[in-house]
C-alpha cells in the first residue's frame, strides 16, 4: 500500500497558491484515475484506487502545511504502510517555476510541511517529489506571503507541465522505479 500526500493549505483562499502545488498535484491525479478525494479522516481528505496491484491512497492534509506531519502519522499508522511506501508533494522555493526534484530520502530543507512529516513519522526515509515555484528575491519579498501568492498567467503552463510530470513521478515510484523516476523527471 502506498499513500500520496500532496502538501497545501485549506479553503478557497489558498488555492492556485505556490503552497498549494501538492494539492493540485493530488486532483490531477485523482482525475487521471477517476478518485473521488473526498472522504475526511484524520485531518485529512482523501480517494482509494488501485495502480500496478497495488492500493494507493491520495491524501490532502487539511491540518495547514505546518502541521501536515499529524494527518500523515495516522493514515500511516491506521493503514499499517511503511514509510517508505509514503510519497510527499510539496512546494519547493529553491528551485525555478516548473522544475521537478525526486529523492529517495532526505532533510526537510527548510520546507515545515517536511519538517513536521520528519518529526511525526521519527524519520525521513520517505520520497519525495517537489515542484519548484520559484523563490522571490529576498530583498524585495516576504517569503510567506511569497509562497501564498496565486501564479502569474505565464506561470500556469509551466507549472501544469510540471503537475504532470510529478504525477507520471509518483506512478513510477508505485511501480517500484524510483531511479527511473529520478532519472526520467528530475530536472
Amino acid at each position: 500500500m502506498y499513500l500520496v500526500a500532496g502538501l497545501g493549505n485549506p479553503g478557497t483562499q489558498y488555492e492556485m497558491t505556490r503552497h498549494n502545488i501538492g494539492f493540485e498535484v493530488i486532483d490531477y491525479i485523482a482525475d487521471k484515475h477517476n478518485v473521488n478525494v473526498k472522504k475526511l479522516k484524520f485531518k485529512g481528505l482523501y480517494g482509494e484506487f488501485s495502480y500496478k496491484g497495488e492500493k494507493v491512497l491520495l491524501l490532502k492534509p487539511q491540518t495547514f502545511m505546518n502541521l501536515s506531519g499529524e494527518s500523515i502519522r495516522e493514515f500511516v499508522a491506521f493503514f499499517k504502510i511503511p514509510v517508505e511506501n509514503v510519497i510527499v508533494i510539496s512546494d519547493e522555493v529553491n528551485l525555478p517555476a516548473g522544475k521537478v526534484r525526486i529523492r529517495k530520502n532526505g532533510s526537510a530543507g527548510g520546507h515545515n510541511g517536511l519538517k513536521s512529516i520528519i518529526y511525526q513519522l521519527n524519520s525521513d526515509n520517505f520520497p519525495r517529489i517537489r515542484l519548484g515555484v520559484d523563490a522571490p528575491l529576498r530583498e524585495k519579498a516576504d517569503l510567506a506571503d511569497f509562497v501564498l501568492a496565486r501564479f502569474s498567467k505565464d506561470e500556469i503552463p509551466v507549472l501544469e507541465d510540471a503537475i504532470i510530470k510529478a504525477s507520471g513521478a509518483v506512478e513510477e515510484i508505485i511501480a517500484g522505479n524510483i531511479e527511473r523516476a529520478m532519472n526520467k523527471y528530475n530536472g
